[in-house]
């Protein structure tokens, strides 16, 4: 049978209050009454339920963690940090796909019946209103990887895409490209637009340089590849690429070998993400570090902060980017 409160009391010879304070943050017992308790809890093998507990404190230490693209890789990378960070504040990770969701006021009645503290919203190409959803139904949320916003109605952490396009077009430049192409995810995803963006105003200012833009259908091995196969059908592909995603930019260096093409002497690739494949020798993909780590780390620390503190004004916290070197672009002149 499971040790119950009431056994670690009889054993530590308190009170049963005085047990449950033991496991209450932020209550009170002497030093030497929870050394008793904590004694007697390791003899019998007492764990405390958590679930009773929370009817105790009101708090279920659940954050629900919410995402909607689940056929990238890199979001293995995302949701183990986040599942790891959590864990290490004494959360607990609820994991929600949102793929083909439209309305957030179902994911708010979902999560709800939960009883979350609160919320983090990890996409990309979720729109805001999503996680501004959440703050309207006075639930904690933060937006990671969401898109900036000079006031946002919610904490955004993330990168500033435009930014990250601009970095890939002056690294296309610097390289001597005069005709490059923006291969980027979904339209409607406010990374691809945000991306696409930053690439094309940055090239407006190099007049010898031509410039195309095209949209894979998702974030995906698949849709990056099919993309690539279809701008090589067309004949006359660019010089150079910068694909929005690191997984795009895969599926688009399988579509150019398949073509008998090199990467780079035929055409060159720049990815964005810096996902752990991406260094894996047999791609190599020269790429756009995000600081996935930094930003996860400050998305948990946010939660944890506006669960304590709802009152906290939303800002957005931008993280730098920088390009990482390795072997699908020419090299510097």
């Amino acid at each position: 049978m499971a040790v119950t409160l009431k056994d670690v009391a009889e054993r530590a010879g308190v009170s049963r209050s005085a047990v449950s304070r033991a496991y209450t943050e932020g209550a009170s017992v002497s030093p030497k009454t929870r050394k008793k308790i904590e004694k007697a809890a390791a003899d019998l093998g007492y764990s405390p339920n958590a679930l009773a507990s929370s009817l105790t404190t009101g708090r279920t230490k659940m954050i629900g963690l919410v995402s909607n693209n689940f056929h990238n890789p890199i979001f293995l990378e995302v949701f183990d940090l986040f599942t790891r960070g959590l864990q290490d504040r004494g959360l607990r990770p609820l994991l929600v796909n949102l793929t083909d969701e439209t309305d957030p006021e179902n994911s708010v009645r979902m999560l709800r019946q939960y009883s979350v503290d609160g919320v983090i919203v990890a996409s990309s190409t979720l729109p805001a209103s999503f996680a501004e959803a959440f703050r309207a139904a006075g639930v904690p949320v933060v937006h990671s990887f969401g898109r900036h916003a000079v006031s946002p109605k919610v904490n955004v952490i993330g990168i500033n895409n435009i930014s990250a396009g601009r970095l890939a077009a002056k690294t296309l430049v610097a390289r001597g490209y005069k005709r490059v192409g923006f291969l980027g995810g979904p339209r409607s995803a406010t990374s691809t637009q945000d991306r696409e963006k930053g690439f094309v105003t940055e090239l407006a200012t190099a007049s010898d340089v031509a410039v195309t833009t095209s949209a894979a259908t998702a974030y995906s091995f698949d849709a990056g590849r099919a993309e690539m196969q279809r701008l090589l059908a067309e004949g006359a592909p660019a010089e150079a690429y910068f694909c929005g995603d690191d997984v795009l930019s895969i599926g688009a260096l399988s579509a150019i070998e398949d073509a008998g093409l090199r990467v780079p002497e035929d055409i060159g690739i720049i990815g964005l993400n810096d996902m752990e494949m991406a260094s894996w020798e047999n791609i190599n993909l020269t790429t756009i570090h995000n600081p996935l780590k930094d930003i996860i780390a400050k998305s948990i620390e946010l939660v944890a902060a506006i669960v304590d503190d709802t009152t906290m004004t939303p800002k957005a916290h931008l993280f730098d980017c920088s390009v990482i070197e390795r072997g699908t672009l020419r090299p510097l002149p």
